[in-house]
């Protein structure tokens, strides 16, 4: 399982428009040129074997959550596409109504603690198992990187919308995070569900100083430093919701944290997977980006744990770069394709 996401197509439109609202040609033209045909058939070209396709629910469906017929129809297009071209897609909910995980950054999320979000929730993954579930090659990811005060709501949510997609798509592949922006510690206070068709996830980031390092949506005066990786991360943690990683950090303190996952996948027999990883290409040194990358790599094989890259094109992270002022004259995109070929390159190799 090795596979990169397509983050900014049906998902984070906002972002890009609010990057250059003069040029932003509209959400339904977006969505018509941002991705195509040709990407999936140089995604498979590259030897991926799968997509991550993230939605916003408000980019899909009106405020009254009916599916919106443009942008519904298109999706279904862009699924039927990613098919067509031999790979597997997890259709990943990365927001719901009352849940956005960067605004979780700041704020406590109503989702959890709204039991009329959660309905309208459930109303949203009808619509979508029901119309996509029986694809072949789907997996159907519950919400992407939760936020709930603890890991007990998360537990009894998660049941909650898995009993619903259930009802719709019997026979697809579940997809579940765990607690706190997919976090590896939480691995110890995820419960399985009754259910052998699931994998479970995380997201790697870690130390997220390094890798969200000089990102502006990210609060706190410590990601405006600068770190190198592998290294030593001495500063004092700051108020926020974000979890903060002191100490020395290179492969081997990689390898501890992963335990908590390799922990839960030995107790329970599941099977688990890294569905977003990545580094922020306006932070870190080369050096550093490249042997993090490597590293993380190097631990995926030694543990058969398949990854998902963040991201495909864009969004500041992205192995390709069109259009993105920031990095106009970043020299890893400084040829006709405005594509990371070393990066590529090593991705490929593992």
């Amino acid at each position: 399982m090795k596979g990169v996401n397509l983050g900014g197509w049906f998902s984070q439109i906002d972002a890009i428009e609010a990057k250059d609202p003069i040029t932003f040609p509209g959400m339904i033209a977006h969505i018509d040129h941002f991705l195509g045909p040709e990407d999936f058939q140089r995604v498979k070209g590259w030897g991926f074997d799968h997509v991550r396709l993230p939605i916003d629910w408000f980019n899909v469906f009106t405020p009254d959550l009916k599916p919106r017929a443009d942008v519904m129809g298109r999706l279904e297009r862009a699924i039927a596409g990613v098919s067509r071209n031999g790979l597997d897609l997890i259709l990943d909910l990365h927001r719901c109504p009352g849940h956005d995980f960067e605004h979780a950054l700041h704020t406590e999320q109503s989702f959890f603690s709204t039991p009329s979000q959660r309905r309208d929730c459930l109303r949203v993954w009808a619509v979508l198992a029901e119309r996509f579930g029986a694809i072949p090659g789907i997996i159907l990811e519950l919400l992407n990187e939760p936020v709930a005060p603890d890991a007990d709501t998360w537990n009894i949510v998660k049941e909650e919308l898995a009993r619903e997609i259930r009802r719709f798509a019997p026979n697809s592949t579940l997809l579940i995070g765990s607690n706190q922006w997919n976090h590896v510690n939480e691995f110890e206070c995820l419960t399985p569900i009754e259910d052998d068709n699931v994998i479970y996830s995380f997201h790697y980031y870690l130390p997220i100083v390094f890798t969200h390092q000089k990102a502006p949506w990210v609060p706190g005066q410590v990601f405006r430093q600068s770190f190198q990786y592998p290294g030593n991360y001495e500063f004092e943690n700051e108020e926020g919701n974000l979890p903060l990683e002191t100490g020395t950090w290179n492969k081997n303190r990689m390898r501890d944290a992963w335990q908590h996952v390799i922990r839960f996948r030995e107790k329970h027999g599941a099977r688990v997977a890294c569905n977003e990883w990545g580094v922020y290409m306006g932070g870190p040194d080369r050096q550093s980006q490249m042997a993090w990358t490597r590293d993380c790599l190097e631990l995926f094989a030694e543990n058969q744990i398949g990854w998902t890259y963040w991201n495909y094109k864009n969004l500041d992270f992205g192995i390709i770069s069109q259009g993105e002022q920031l990095f106009a004259n970043h020299p890893p995109y400084s040829n006709p394709e405005r594509t990371d070929y070393d990066l590529l390159t090593l991705l490929q190799s593992y």
